[in-house]
């Protein structure tokens, strides 16, 4: 992949405090129907300016241990009681350490996970908002809970029993009294039901994440502030990709971004996302902006068994770039950390959110984002407009323009993929991902125009490569 190593910048830079700014920008870019409700809001002018939005909270909290420290705080470690985090826990210390999350400070405490469970929003000492939809959390069992104790920290080690990080109190100075406050480790129930039908809006048996992480994890939750040892590093040729807020803060700057539109995604790049995105860059453009940098942004943490996985989405989007769909100039491709919930207009809010950390002021959102077909029923989980409309109303959101898809189809006139035009809707062909899956797992075709060559090989490959071969095992996935 080294062309499309090329995109990124490979250095770590240094995170710099941001003035906190009060200015409300919402542009929705293509015309869409507006609920009454936020009509409004809609009709604000948008102000063109330079310079990234500024994080929530006003800076980007990473939670690194200095270099000269960490000798010290690994023998600290020694003799705290330990935690081994499963993958996706790791994952979770990867968003919290790079300030995906910001403003939080390591995983949350009961005021600030209850806020989040039902208030969308965490309020702030200064008594304004950030949006935080999706509870960020550790569990622990019994048996944890007893060895634990009274201890005012914890040592979290990775399945080597590698201390990656340390829980512990928070202490701050409070000037006005003279004084230090504290605020311990904090262990409270895990309210399982409660969590998963306030996330999800369902308690249906058979929600990916839920089976992976809740349904089997301890009654428990322990909140705390981290100090992270380790940043996590995950071996598998990809890790160049893995830019924090702040490189990708330092490439935007590096490349002169005056704005910065995100495009999250979990499915190989066809013909018509990139219709949309490059769309999308056409209209900034028309709106003042100078130079709008694009951040293809795949998602990278837990997604479920039935997704194509991050190593051959990776090399599909290359492909992409390499075929000239997107231009390498004006497009920044990176892996956001975060585990997948499939919790479609709740955890739409999350995806926005951290991308304003990144220093994006435009998200794409399409059609039933962060969804998924109901685990027991024929249909959908989620009302397919419900993400576009949540997001376009989300409290602590106020700064982002968010940009809803035009629905982009085969048009069979032209030969390629174009915005659907529903005058004519018997000129277009929709080919669903159910539909592109069957045509990769039977090696054929889809209609020229639809994705590029290099890239549909790309999906054939990976879904030849989950044939059972002679011996009964399925192949490893290609190393990247």
């Amino acid at each position: 992949m080294a062309s499309m190593a090329a995109l990124i910048s490979k250095t770590h830079y240094p995170t710099h405090s941001l003035p906190k700014t009060l200015n409300t920008h919402f542009a929705p870019v293509v015309k869409i129907s507006i609920p009454g409700g936020f009509k409004n809001r809609a009709r604000q002018k948008l102000r063109v300016s330079c310079g990234l939005i500024d994080p929530d909270g006003g800076k980007l909290v990473e939670l690194f241990v200095d270099e000269s420290l960490k000798g010290s705080k690994r023998k600290e470690a020694v003799s705290l009681p330990r935690i081994e985090l499963s993958q996706i826990d790791l994952q979770w210390v990867h968003v919290l350490s790079e300030g995906w999350a910001s403003p939080l400070h390591g995983f949350m405490r009961e005021s600030e996970f209850l806020q989040t469970l039902h208030f969308n929003s965490l309020r702030l000492d200064d008594g304004s908002f950030v949006n935080m939809s999706v509870p960020i959390v550790l569990a622990i069992d019994d048996s944890q809970k007893r060895r634990i104790g009274e201890s005012t920290k914890v040592a979290l080690v990775d399945s080597d029993n590698t201390v990656v990080a340390i829980l512990k109190e928070l202490e701050t100075i409070d000037f006005k009294l003279n004084m230090i406050r504290f605020q311990s480790i904090e262990i409270y129930k895990h309210p399982k039901e409660e969590r998963i039908a306030r996330t999800w809006g369902t308690t249906a048996p058979g929600l990916p994440y839920v089976d992976e992480t809740i349904t089997n994890a301890g009654n428990w939750l322990i909140g705390g502030d981290l100090e992270v040892i380790e940043s996590i590093k995950y071996k598998d040729g990809l890790d160049r990709f893995r830019l924090s807020p702040a490189q990708l803060r330092e490439e935007f700057t590096r490349r002169n971004a005056d704005a910065v539109f995100a495009f999250q995604l979990r499915n190989p790049v066809h013909n018509g996302h990139a219709l949309l995105m490059t769309d999308t860059r056409r209209r900034l453009l028309e709106m003042g902006y100078k130079n709008p940098i694009l951040l293809l942004h795949p998602l990278g943490g837990y997604t479920k068994a039935d997704d194509v996985p991050l190593s051959w989405r990776m090399r599909q989007h290359e492909k992409v770039l390499e075929d000239g769909v997107l231009d390498p100039e004006t497009t920044v491709v990176s892996i956001f950390p975060s585990p997948m919930h499939y919790a479609g207009p709740t955890e739409v809010q999350w995806h926005a959110k951290a991308r304003i950390n990144a220093g994006a002021n435009f998200y794409i959102v399409g059609r039933d984002p962060a969804g998924m077909g109901h685990p027991t029923e024929k249909r959908d989980l989620y009302d397919a407009d419900h993400g576009k409309k949540v997001l376009s109303m989300a409290p602590g959101l106020e700064r982002l323009n968010i940009l809803p898809f035009k629905v982009a189809a085969y048009d069979k006139t032209q030969g390629k993929m174009a915005f659907f035009d529903p005058s004519r809707p018997q000129d277009f062909l929709f080919i669903s991902g159910t539909k592109m899956r069957t045509l990769a797992r039977n090696k054929e075709n889809p209609p020229e125009g639809f994705m590029c060559s290099g890239g549909w090989k790309v999906l054939v490959e990976y879904y030849d490569s989950l044939v059972p071969a002679e011996s009964g095992k399925v192949p490893e996935a290609v190393p990247v």
